[in-house]
């Protein structure tokens, strides 16, 4: 799949310019002459990288950032304008900017940073990609394995599990391996390492009816 390079530029030439570059460079190009054009069109779920001019109608460029900042996509911005500053210019870094360019702008300089744009993009979304495996795995997992799988990634020992869910301590110790299997881990250290991506913690109550 090749990458997609989004180019958001009220100015036409501009459009046509970069755009013929670009593809010359192996990319795939999408353009756009407005922010409202880009929010209708846009899918995240190709590698790639958006270049966003400042001024634009509808939305500035920096307020187009901080909608697709809230909206979830994990395409990396680069601007690109002749009419940014450098307080601007730290703003959009600071809100997670991969770069910010000023016209005119060398054609090494552009295809490095968007090679940098999407060399980040593509580590973004495979490591989204491993923590949906996980949370698939965690859903896989029955109500008392979910509560064991909490109380051990705080660090409970078996004894102290058993105590708080009211079974047995061979039990826990059988719940334990399943849910090991279950998330295709072999140490406790994994275990733990799962939790801790997926944000888990343990709420657990104590000494339950002693179900199993």
């Amino acid at each position: 799949m090749r990458p997609v390079i989004h180019i958001v530029d009220d100015d036409a030439s501009f459009r046509t310019a970069v755009g013929r570059l670009l593809r010359e460079s192996g990319y795939e190009i999408l353009a756009y002459e407005s922010a409202q054009q880009l929010l209708e069109r846009l899918a995240d779920s190709a590698p790639g990288c958006i270049l966003l001019d400042v001024q634009i109608p509808d939305l500035s460029g920096p307020e187009l950032q901080d909608h697709l900042i809230k909206n979830g996509s994990t395409l990396p911005i680069i601007f690109l304008t002749g009419h940014g500053d450098i307080p601007m210019s730290v703003k959009a870094i600071k809100a997670g900017a991969e770069d910010f360019l000023t016209k005119p702008v060398a054609r090494e300089q552009l295809l490095a940073s968007i090679e940098r744009a999407i060399a980040r993009h593509e580590m973004t979304r495979q490591q989204r990609e491993r923590v949906n495996a996980m949370r698939d795995l965690v859903g896989t997992l029955t109500p008392r394995e979910s509560e064991v799988f909490a109380l051990v990634i705080l660090g409970k020992m078996n004894k102290q599990i058993a105590h708080e869910l009211g079974t047995t301590e061979r039990t826990i110790k059988a719940h334990r391996q399943k849910v090991m299997q279950k998330l295709q881990v072999q140490t406790l250290a994994e275990l733990v390492s799962i939790g801790e991506r997926l944000g888990a913690s343990a709420s657990a109550p104590t000494k339950r009816d002693g179900k199993v």
